[in-house]
């Protein structure tokens, strides 16, 4: 049985025409309303018809949870045969809605079923708050596909249960106890202890980044898709874009290989099949021939398959493979899907570095753990850092663990494990905390133990023998999309503090926004523009026939880091009047000479791509 669960003010509806499998219902049955309302689309299934009465019992609990988490007060079903192409026989279908309508009236809910078998016109308004659209599939005897055991490896299961205990790492690398520690000059790390040990990953409420995204004309939602599965405008295009350059760029300095590798693999591999259980994610299935496929929810199945495969000396370690995955899949639970921060559909730099022992492991993880700390500044938010380690591998590594608190000067959120389930020992996260007090992971390195071993991966040493290596799995950025959301919400935060929200000048789809007087000074501009943008600088000219004041304003609600006003004085004089938001707006006039300079230092080190859009913005398209 597929569900479609909508929290809406009001739905109603009225039965217009009869179909062949039409049920006989009573006349007050054929129009109803209901407000405040949990709307439940539902399509009954061929395979409900082996435990009609399972599915509907399993479809009334389902039903009742999201009433429950959304605080309805009545209940509409309706049947909707679009949901499935797979449809049971139209009695079962009759049969098992008015066993789930009874269901619910026993609970005590106020429950209204639209009539089976009907042309209906309906008229719905959806609250669209995180939790107003859930889906569920039922199958009798097995948890809604998209609830909580939907898809669990046995990792998940396992992450669940894991005993641990918390701790936080000074730096003078003393470990103390949370409750000891003076957490007021580190708010941000109460924050994150508390999300971590108490916090829920589901949204109650819209986080800001998702309003600036929209109103920003960068990131919108894709109706048409599954949920988590998101529409890139150019704006927010060449800001995903500039970050994945950069982290090409990055790690290509550092020495890797970029490789790329399918996006679905066989669910029956016999290695990989090991792997989902180690992993905690849930996946996308489909069909292919007689085959079950998963899409990856990382790099790693591909890159395992090639490494398998190669020839490896000694002499070649450390051995860095990469990825830019374009797209990693894993099937969140809708609740937690809010905007950029959760996704079912990613883009995730993976990198995987083959080490021929723990030392050379902890020096490659030291690298890395640095480029992560230069990729959290080049973003330009504040971030905390967690280590998640095993006990007996933090007794055996204390100084190492204890470096890399010195590295990052600040204290660090310790989770030590009693056993080890997943197959890394130890791993670091370089988290975000957001306006809703929620934290989220960036940048990651683990170390893991165990999956050279399972996928037979060598390499030759010194003496001629085939050795397993020990492997990092890296993410330097985190990914892609997340880091949208990190940023968003950084500067939304320093917007209710009273600052000026702004991206970083090499993010900024527009560096510089040319403002004419009048229409006697375009060509001025067009002539600033064009001698701007040759030192690869991003400039437009707002043309529109607005008034000066309107034109300003709708740049800085676009974070537009410099504007310029170009009048007679500017147009005479050759200098430019400029607003620069970094300094809170404040006006200067400077040189084209000096503006290039200024801007060609903020974004030394970045990726320059060209503006995405005309360049005068009378010629642009709104996308919203």
């Amino acid at each position: 049985m597929q569900l479609l669960l909508l929290h809406s003010d009001f739905i109603e509806y009225e039965a217009l025409k009869k179909t062949p499998v039409a049920e006989t219902v009573p006349p007050e049955q054929m129009k109803g309303r209901l407000e405040e309302v949990l709307a439940v689309f539902m399509a009954v299934e061929k395979v409900d018809e082996t435990n009609p009465k399972g599915a509907a019992s399993q479809a009334v609990s389902e039903i009742a949870d999201v009433y429950g988490k959304v605080k309805a007060e009545s209940i509409m079903l309706y049947p909707y045969a679009h949901l499935s192409p797979n449809l049971s026989k139209p009695d079962t279908a009759v049969a098992v809605m008015k066993a789930v309508e009874t269901g619910l009236r026993q609970k005590g809910y106020t429950v209204k079923r639209a009539p089976f078998g009907f042309y209906k016109s309906f008229n719905i308004r959806c609250k669209g708050h995180p939790l107003s659209e859930l889906s569920r599939r039922i199958i009798a005897g097995k948890k809604g596909e998209t609830g909580e055991e939907a898809g669990e490896s046995k990792a998940l299961k396992a992450e669940k249960e894991l005993k641990s205990s918390w701790h936080i790492l000074d730096t003078k690398g003393e470990l103390i106890d949370p409750k000891k520690f003076n957490f007021k000059p580190y708010k941000s790390l109460k924050i994150f202890y508390d999300y971590e040990t108490k916090g829920t990953r589901t949204a109650e409420k819209e986080p800001p980044h998702v309003r600036l995204m929209k109103d920003m004309e960068l990131v919108d939602y894709e109706p048409g898709s599954d949920s988590g599965n998101l529409r890139w405008y150019p704006k927010g295009s060449i800001i995903k874009r500039l970050l994945e350059t950069h982290v090409n760029n990055l790690l290509s300095d550092y020495g890797v290989m970029q490789v790329e590798t399918p996006i679905m693999y066989d669910f029956h591999h016999p290695a990989l099949s090991k792997y989902l259980h180690r992993f905690p994610a849930r996946q996308y299935t489909i069909k292919s021939d007689d085959k079950e496929l998963f899409l990856r929810f990382s790099a790693c199945f591909g890159q395992y398959l090639m490494k398998h495969d190669m020839t490896i000396s000694y002499r070649a370690l450390p051995l860095r493979l990469y990825e830019l995955t374009h797209y990693s899949f894993r099937r969140e639970q809708s609740g937690e899907l809010s905007g950029l921060k959760r996704l079912r559909a990613f883009t995730m730099p993976d990198m995987h570095t083959l080490c021929a022992d723990m030392d050379q492991a902890r020096s490659e993880f030291i690298d890395q753990f640095k480029l992560s700390m230069q990729w959290m500044d080049d973003i330009g938010v504040e971030y905390g850092v967690a280590i998640r380690i095993l006990k007996s591998f933090y007794d055996a590594n204390l100084e190492f663990v204890q470096s890399l608190a010195a590295l990052v000067d600040r204290p660090i959120l310790i989770e030590l494990w009693d056993e080890r389930f997943f197959y890394f020992v130890m791993k670091f996260e370089f988290t975000i905390n957001d306006a809703l007090k929620k934290s989220s992971t960036l940048s990651t390195v683990q170390i893991d133990v165990e999956n050279t071993e399972r996928f037979d991966i060598t390499y030759v040493d010194e003496s001629g023998e085939k050795q397993s290596p020990l492997m990092l799995h890296a993410s330097i950025s985190g990914s892609i999309d997340r880091n949208l959301y990190a940023i968003l919400e950084y500067q939304a935060m320093r917007s209710m503090k009273g600052e000026k929200p702004m991206l970083p000048v090499w993010l900024s789809p527009t560096q510089l926004r040319l403002i004419p007087v009048g229409d006697s000074h375009i060509q001025v501009c067009r002539d600033v523009l064009s001698e701007l943008e040759s030192q690869n600088i991003r400039v437009d000219i707002d043309d529109e026939s607005e008034t000066v004041g309107k034109k300003i304003r709708r740049a800085e609600k676009e974070w537009t880091p410099y504007i310029a006003v170009i009048g007679d004085r500017e147009a005479e004089s050759g200098d430019l009047t400029v607003r620069i938001r970094s300094e809170g707006g404040v006006q200067k006039t400077l040189s084209k000479e000096e503006l290039i300079a200024r801007i060609r230092a903020e974004t030394a080190g970045k990726p320059y791509l060209p503006l995405p859009l005309n360049r005068l913005l009378s010629k642009r398209p709104q996308f919203r």
